[in-house]
């Protein structure tokens, strides 16, 4: 059995083990440092009141004992460097080449109404309806030849006559005022008494007057009233005199003279005539002479309608 002794020897020792423990810190050095017993010698005696030893202030560390863990700072957290994110390439979107549209096939156009027909007959027509006018401008006077149906220079020359006795535009179109002359009847008046011929210089008409009316008229063109050199080389000026005068003189066939050249002449006064010739404008044209188409002088041959000593009347 322990003895009082050795049982407050037992909590002594445990007292100080326990001292040491709660300060943090061993006598290390008691097994390390100077005080440790050498070699050989003689172990300390015990005393019976122990004396508790005093940590060192500066304490020894020995090789073999653990050190103790030094204080450091908290190693910094390395800063995360963002790995960078992949760039993501982007993937080329196919050029979507766009089918051609199928080209709409635009639609016709509407056609444009046909132009109304034409009303007015005029030079190089054909038909019933010239064939109708030819028809209607003998029966009133108006010479033309023959009746074809063809409206050719001739019945323009009936047509031009017509418009000058009505006073209307001569163009020689047979246009709705034309018609109206025509539907009316329309003749010129003469001053003759009997028979004769009639030229009326404002006008621009020639008549063939039976018994004081007109039997034929005919387009005529006269003096223009210009100077000009005569055939002979004389100056001359282009009138046609005015007043009653006789056939004297006649050439069945060409014959040039001061005032042209003329197509079977009947001459009335001096170098004055009534010829044929291939030029007779609606207008005054001549040097002076009555010019009528070749067809309408040779008709006059012809029918006698201008024998030596026939009354011509100027006016």
């Amino acid at each position: 059995m322990r003895t009082p002794t050795a049982r407050a020897t037992t909590a002594v020792v445990l007292a100080v083990a326990a001292t040491t423990a709660l300060a943090g810190c061993a006598r290390i050095e008691q097994w390390t440092g100077a005080d440790a017993p050498q070699p050989g010698a003689a172990p300390p005696t015990t005393s019976p009141s122990p004396t508790i030893a005093r940590p060192s202030a500066t304490p020894t560390w020995s090789p073999t004992a653990p050190r103790p863990a030094t204080p450091t700072s908290p190693a910094p957290t390395p800063s995360s460097t963002p790995s960078p994110s992949p760039t993501t390439t982007p993937t080329a979107t196919p050029t979507t080449t766009p089918s051609p549209k199928p080209t709409a096939t635009p639609e016709p156009s509407p056609k444009p109404p046909p132009p109304p027909a034409r009303t007015s007959l005029r030079y190089g027509d054909s038909g019933t309806k010239v064939r109708d006018l030819q028809h209607r401008l003998v029966e009133l006077g108006y010479w033309l030849g023959h009746r074809d149906g063809s409206f050719g220079p001739l019945t323009q020359q009936a047509v031009f006559a017509l418009q000058k006795s009505a006073g209307l535009q001569r163009d020689g179109v047979v246009g709705p005022k034309t018609a109206q002359a025509l539907e009316r009847g329309v003749r010129p008046t003469t001053t003759l008494t009997g028979n004769g011929i009639e030229i009326d210089l404002d006008r621009q008409i020639l008549m063939v007057v039976r018994g004081g009316r007109p039997a034929l008229i005919l387009n005529t063109s006269t003096g223009n009233g210009e100077p000009y050199i005569s055939t002979a080389g004389n100056p001359a000026r282009a009138i046609t005199p005015r007043g009653t005068f006789a056939v004297f003189r006649q050439v069945d066939g060409q014959d040039d003279s001061a005032l042209g050249e003329l197509w079977r002449p009947k001459y009335f006064y001096r170098g004055w005539a009534v010829h044929g010739s291939p030029s007779i404008p609606p207008y005054p044209a001549s040097h002076g002479c009555a010019r009528v188409s070749n067809a309408a002088m040779n008709m006059m041959w012809a029918e006698g309608l201008m024998p030596i000593g026939a009354t011509v009347r100027v006016r």
